[in-house]
């Protein structure tokens, strides 16, 4: 199976998978980001060092089966976010998700690392459609498909838990692999 590059260089910062030794960076980034995450992330509210370390590990066997590529977003050597690409069930599709430290946003920079992996993820063969998915009430995170060509496709039922000021409902939007060779 072709993986993705562990190591993607920005103009301004670098996507780089997450490893273990990232713990002290990973706990402070999501602790510092809580209050900006949890309206719309159910996970944030549960953030502690156990959780930390099982995100990291999970972090690498995921990476390993293929199933997730979490990338820490990394700017003047320190994470400021997260980009992920995972596993759908429809077949040669992945969904990526993203988010940033509050200081980090209205940069362009999670525009910039989710276009990024877009083009890396076509890189690889079993990947022909890439979805992004959001709670309907968080209308900032709509700009970032919308700016990157993605097309509305329809909605869905969020799955559980419910993202506290979310309104339960996620639109999907898709991107399909640029047509010629691989």
């Amino acid at each position: 199976m072709e993986r993705p590059r562990q190591i993607i260089e920005c103009e301004d910062f670098v996507l780089r998978r997450w490893e273990q030794s990232d713990f002290a960076a990973a706990f402070t980034l999501i602790a510092e980001s809580r209050d900006h995450l949890r309206p719309w992330a159910p996970w944030a509210a549960e953030h502690s060092e156990e959780s930390t370390r099982d995100f990291l590990a999970k972090s690498e066997s995921t990476w390993e089966s293929g199933d997730v590529y979490n990338y820490a977003i990394v700017k003047d050597g320190a994470p400021i976010g997260m980009c992920q690409t995972y596993r759908v069930p429809e077949p040669r599709s992945r969904r990526i998700g993203y988010w940033l430290h509050p200081a980090a946003t209205g940069q362009g920079i999670a525009t910039r690392a989710t276009a990024a992996v877009v083009t890396e993820m076509f890189t690889l063969p079993d990947v022909d459609r890439l979805e992004i998915a959001h709670d309907l009430a968080n209308a900032p995170s709509a700009a970032i498909p919308r700016r990157l060509g993605f097309t509305e496709v329809g909605s869905e039922q969020a799955t559980p838990p419910a993202a506290p000021a979310g309104s339960g409902i996620n639109v999907v939007w898709r991107l399909n692999r640029p047509p010629g060779p691989r």
